[in-house]
């Protein structure tokens, strides 16, 4: 494309990228680094948290099994043995 035929977009961008950058704050990778650090713990202690939820419903769901045993069928009805025919 020529130089003549540049997207006006394009030419916004390049002057912004040109232009005066702002000044950053002198601390702003401590500031980064204690803000992920953060973040991270703040992770792993959900994850954490939902492993051991995810272990104590595993662990009742066993022992409701174990108590309950719904896989065995229901015993039978049986009616009173018929007395006086």
């Amino acid at each position: 494309m020529s130089a003549d035929r540049r997207d006006p977009r394009e030419e916004q961008v390049r002057r912004m990228l040109d232009g005066p950058h702002p000044v950053l704050p002198p601390d702003l990778a401590a500031q980064a680094v204690r803000r992920g650090g953060r973040r991270l713990r703040l992770r792993r202690a959900a994850h954490r948290t939902a492993g051991w939820l995810l272990a104590l419903v595993l662990v009742a769901f066993l022992v409701w099994v174990g108590v309950e045993q719904p896989w065995a069928a229901e015993p039978a009805q049986v009616t009173p043995p018929l007395e006086g025919w």
